[in-house]
């Protein structure tokens, strides 16, 4: 009986050991397939304090759902958020990882294609026919949802209307216009009043970007990995509208941030077409109201282009460790089905989000006085809807870090065709 009493002991002080070791394990923040234990804390990352923080804490007030947890938001910088995912992600790990993280629109794909299993779907989450149809194309990989997409990169035309004036021409005339007729008027403008039609930023090629959307395509096949530079024919015409603008001389060269943004602040460019979160920066030169006007993007003159365009934009993700389930109804229940949190978000932030339903309300009907009454906001929710979609894939920054020198070559006199075949060999070794 001693024997068996002692046997006995061991062997239950082992299932004790075994059930702590596996609790321990389960408590510290590992990715788990069979479901994820109630938490009373979730945490979310993002960057950008007037904006995307700001957006998290209007959530937070808005949130109507069941759940009991608190939200506790963690601001870092998007370059930190990247090394960050990169480094826990790769090591096997979410260990320290948030259960709600924002990542920028092109840089989605190559989270979900890299660590799949890393993220929580949310197919079963959230209604994706409630978005625009381009952003779920990127936020999306192998027939699962993922991300829930937030703001809209959606781009105007910010147009001087005296400007215009000036050289003869309305708002009408620059109005769903190609960019070859873009460049006319901004050739006419210069001639009546000396300013450029708009900045550029060789080092930068975000214009050529939202040239390209335009007709639907993009750096990489539908795959999202193969570089689609040589013999892609949109990026061509986007090259040589480029040139164009150049070589017509109607283009302000600027190297960063705030020369881009003094240029049209100053009254040196009659135009800036970018995306809509310029809206703040433009309306700082409050001496300036009345005189701008917000006009669909110019599109490239080839078949099948519209004039619609995004640049920049981000979606949320749920991280798969302890926590998901309620990470999942925190942002259902507030970015995912609430259309009165967008209209806090655009009367107290300027975000214009991509929740269709929102596009109804109040706040997104507002006139706004420096745009002489229109309603910007409105427009803007309705060319959302128009942006092509594209797969931005696995390598748009790595891309166009090569193709900005391909840019410089083709400025300064090299074959547009040898050019993008150059760039072509370069992205297929460096991207293999």
């Amino acid at each position: 009986m001693k024997k068996f009493y002692l046997m006995f002991m061991m062997l239950l002080g082992i299932v004790v050991l075994a059930a702590c070791s596996s609790g321990e394990e389960a408590s510290g923040g590992e990715s788990s397939s069979e479901g994820s234990a109630s938490v009373d804390k979730i945490t979310a990352w993002a960057w950008d304090p007037a904006f995307n923080i700001a957006a998290l804490e209007k959530a937070k007030e808005a949130y109507n759902g069941d759940g009991e947890y608190e939200v506790e938001i963690i601001e870092n910088a998007q370059d930190d958020i990247i090394q960050k995912l990169n480094t826990g992600l790769s090591s096997g790990t979410t260990k320290g990882m948030p259960n709600i993280v924002l990542i920028e629109d092109y840089r989605a794909q190559s989270f979900l294609q890299a660590y799949p299993d890393a993220f929580h779907p949310l197919t079963d989450v959230i209604k994706s026919d409630d978005f625009a149809d381009y952003k779920i194309a990127t936020t999306s990989y192998e027939g699962e949802q993922y991300g829930l997409p937030f703001d809209s990169g959606v781009a105007g035309l910010y147009v001087r209307t005296d400007y215009l004036e000036e050289a003869g021409y309305t708002v009408e005339d620059v109005t769903n216009i190609t960019w070859d007729e873009y460049i006319e008027v901004g050739k006419k403008v210069k001639e009546a009043t000396g300013k450029n039609m708009l900045t550029l930023d060789p080092n930068d090629l975000a214009q050529v970007r939202m040239m390209i959307q335009t007709n639907g395509s993009w750096y990489v096949d539908e795959d999202g990995s193969t570089p689609n530079l040589a013999g892609n024919e949109t990026l061509a015409k986007g090259f040589e509208t480029y040139k164009k603008m150049m070589d017509e001389d109607i283009a302000k060269i600027v190297s960063d941030w705030s020369q881009f943004v003094g240029a049209f602040n100053s009254g040196d460019v009659a135009s800036v077409p970018t995306g809509n979160w310029i809206t703040p920066s433009v309306k700082q030169a409050a001496d300036q109201s009345g005189k701008w006007a917000v006009v669909p993007m110019p599109r490239l003159d080839m078949d099948g282009a519209v004039n619609a365009s995004n640049l920049g934009g981000s979606s949320w993700y749920v991280l798969n460790v302890d926590g998901k389930e309620e990470a999942a109804d925190f942002l259902l229940n507030t970015f995912g089905s609430n259309p009165d949190l967008y209209q806090t978000l655009v009367k107290d932030i300027g975000a214009i989000g991509t929740y269709s339903a929102a596009a109804e309300g109040d706040a997104f009907a507002v006139e706004d006085e420096f745009f002489s009454g229109q309603q910007i906001i409105t427009d803007f929710s309705q060319w959302t809807e128009e942006i092509p979609a594209v797969n931005y894939g696995l390598h748009t920054y790595a891309i166009e870090d090569i193709l900005v020198t391909g840019m410089q070559d083709y400025l300064n006199g090299a074959d547009l065709n040898q050019v993008l075949e150059n760039a072509q060999s370069q992205a297929e070794a460096q991207l293999k």
